[in-house]
């Protein structure tokens, strides 16, 4: 059985948000009020387009700009940006024939101002929860959309620089770092057992477990975030049950999003190395 590179990043968007537990996390037994699991299977086809055009050598900024606006195209709002800003590299880089941390590290490193500019732009498809930006540079501030462009194009601002200055953005950081848990945690998921979608579960459980997840400390607080890693643990270790800590954490609003985008991002390098489905 062959899938196209972008036919492979879509089912691993559909993977991801199946598996459960995922304490925090929409997943196929659990919704959030105004955010469901049949929101985000739209949003996985609705990236499509912008997955096979990162798949074609398509610049980045463009293919995750298509991917972001089609992925709104459904009632919850955003499922997928953070999810489709790891998978658009590395679609980019598997279309090259180079799917490892190098290839993608010279995927990332070699964007560009238009690039960045895509980027901005994905933000007015869809609302992103972010945190402010850094002092004295407000006018590269991501919510800004594409009145920030002129400001990038004027400091030659690329998206590899972007993500550099997003500091304790995990996503970013994977970008900086030649996507170093997404490889690691597709091993681990090629090297388990059981089903896919049990795999996606503790692959999830293994990354909360090992680093605290950015987007919980942005929103929750940092006690929340070490809260979160050290439960995440507990499950791993049997000391508690994900399945009641999931429901814990939805009631609470604690959101591991961070975490949930590289499960996707080692789903589908798992997928590219040969996991069956």
């Amino acid at each position: 059985m062959s899938r196209t590179h972008a036919e492979q990043a879509e089912l691993a968007l559909l993977l991801e948000v199946a598996g459960t537990p995922k304490p925090g996390n929409v997943d196929r037994r659990r919704d959030h009020d105004d955010l469901r699991f049949e929101h985000f299977l739209a949003g996985a086809v609705g990236a499509s387009d912008g997955l096979r055009a990162a798949a074609a050598g398509e610049p980045v900024g463009e293919a995750f700009e298509t991917a972001v606006a089609g992925m709104a195209n459904q009632e919850g709002g955003n499922t997928q940006f953070g999810c489709l800003l790891l998978l658009v590299p590395l679609v980019r880089a598997a279309g090259a024939g180079d799917l490892t941390c190098d290839g993608v590290r010279q995927v990332c490193e070699t964007t560009t101002v238009a690039d960045a500019a895509g980027f901005y732009r994905a933000f007015e498809h869809v609302d992103v929860a972010l945190a402010d930006p850094p002092a004295g540079l407000d006018d590269l501030d991501a919510r800004r959309g594409s009145d920030a462009i002129p400001a990038l194009e004027r400091d030659g601002v690329t998206l590899y620089d972007v993500m550099a200055r997003s500091e304790g953005d995990g996503n970013a950081a994977e970008w900086t770092r030649g996507f170093p848990r997404t490889f690691r945690e597709a091993d681990r998921i090629l090297d388990g057992d059981g089903s896919v979608l049990d795999r996606a579960s503790r692959a999830f459980l293994r990354l909360l477990a090992g680093e605290e997840d950015g987007f919980v400390r942005q929103q929750s607080g940092p006690e929340a975030a070490r809260e979160a890693t050290r439960r995440a643990q507990a499950c791993l270790d049997g000391e508690e049950d994900p399945e009641r800590m999931a429901e814990e954490f939805v009631a609470r609003g604690i959101n591991p999003g961070t975490t949930a985008d590289i499960t996707c991002g080692a789903l589908y390098v798992a997928l590219e190395r040969g996991l069956s489905v």
